[in-house]
């Protein structure tokens, strides 16, 4: 792809390393923003450059907040005696948008994948190992994509917890395996919640 300046060129090559977005994607968007009045592109190379620099991640249950601790888990009108374990930020939103639980989160920050040199030890899992160890959280969801992966991680996450006097479920399997909780719908979504099990009798299967 020749450009004719190497402004535009940098700037092609910053939007194509975003996921998902190649080359022409890029350019495409580029000359839209070049179209547009120059407060709009200020505005959103602002806005990027605020985000960046003052985003932090909740000290409770790791979600991404603009406060040390998020607005979920300083809701008191929320369960902070029931816990949902979620990969990442997206799964959270995913499952808020069903209206259909009323506890907090604590976010892994990922799931177990050896193939891509991921292990426990990158995880958020022994903050919330101690978060249950301190006898004041009644259930614990295991809410992990159904993939290998997921299922590697729900299973790690049952032998660290299974001691402790807390109550280990897990998501109903409406979700084909395999699916993302990001793409499932949310009436789907939202039942599987209601409907969540005990872990152990997702392992007697």
């Amino acid at each position: 792809m020749n450009f004719s300046s190497k402004l535009l060129e940098d700037a092609v090559n910053e939007f194509a390393r975003l996921p998902g977005v190649g080359k022409r994607s890029a350019l495409r968007l580029v000359l839209h923003l070049l179209r547009q009045e120059e407060a709009q592109a200020v505005s959103l190379g602002e806005s990027l450059i605020k985000m960046r620099k003052e985003l932090s991640y909740c000290k409770s249950c790791f979600n991404i907040s603009d406060t040390d601790i998020c607005e979920i888990c300083s809701d008191s009108s929320r369960d902070q005696n029931l816990i949902c374990v979620v990969e990442d930020i997206r799964d959270v939103m995913a499952i808020e948008n069903t209206q259909q639980f009323k506890g907090v989160y604590h976010v892994l920050g990922g799931i177990i994948s050896p193939m891509n040199g991921i292990g426990p030890d990158d995880l958020n899992i022994d903050s919330l190992i101690s978060k249950v160890n301190q006898g004041e959280i009644n259930e614990v969801i295991l809410a992990l994509n159904t993939t290998l992966e997921g299922d590697t991680t729900n299973f790690f996450l049952f032998k660290k917890l299974k001691d402790a006097n807390v109550e280990i479920t897990t998501i109903a399997r409406g979700i084909a395996v395999g699916d993302e909780l990001e793409y499932v719908d949310d009436v789907t979504l939202g039942r599987c919640m209601i409907n969540r099990t005990p872990y152990e009798t997702v392992l007697a299967r």
